[in-house]
């Protein structure tokens, strides 16, 4: 691994710790959190790949429940966000489209968001030992977590890729 490629994960995985954690808003006790660091994941798979953002959503995540009450969560966010990421970067990148493509790159969250909706709802399942109707409650604040990613990240996406082109990177 190039020092760049090193500098570059830890620079993502820290961003992505940060907007998970500065608005970190809990929509049902024990599971579910509208927060902004899925925009982080989606900006960074798209302008930078699915490796960079897959590294970036699952450790970035997994460090914020670490680091909160949200412990219990930190296995499921790592394995959830790496392959969120992953969906999200090849098919943001896939075809020379390198993520400066708009009706891709939302086709790109939609899919990581169906990878991470029902994902989500199991591990809560799992985590809280709940029947399956109690995790119903976290859906509209993980849907909105997907929508505020789309809000935030589209403009920031268009931004970063015009300053690449400028930079010629």
């Amino acid at each position: 691994m190039k020092t760049r490629d090193l500098v570059q994960a830890a620079l993502f995985i820290a961003i992505v710790y940060v907007a998970t954690w500065i608005i970190s808003i809990p929509v049902m006790p024990g599971g579910g959190l509208v927060h902004t660091g899925t925009a982080a994941l989606f900006i960074i798979s798209v302008c930078f790949g699915p490796k960079k953002g897959a590294i970036a959503g699952s450790v970035g995540m997994a460090l914020f429940n670490l680091t909160s009450v949200w412990v219990a969560w930190a296995p499921y966010t790592f394995v959830i966000r790496l392959v969120m990421g992953l969906i999200i970067g090849y098919i943001a990148n896939c075809r020379g489209a390198n993520g400066k493509k708009p009706v891709q790159n939302v086709v790109a969250l939609l899919v990581g968001g169906l990878w991470f909706l029902p994902m989500a709802y199991v591990s809560q399942i799992i985590i809280m030992g709940v029947q399956w109707q109690v995790p119903m409650a976290a859906i509209p604040g993980n849907l909105m977590q997907l929508a505020l990613a789309l809000v935030i990240g589209m403009p920031l996406i268009t931004a970063i890729n015009q300053y690449k082109k400028v930079k010629g990177i």
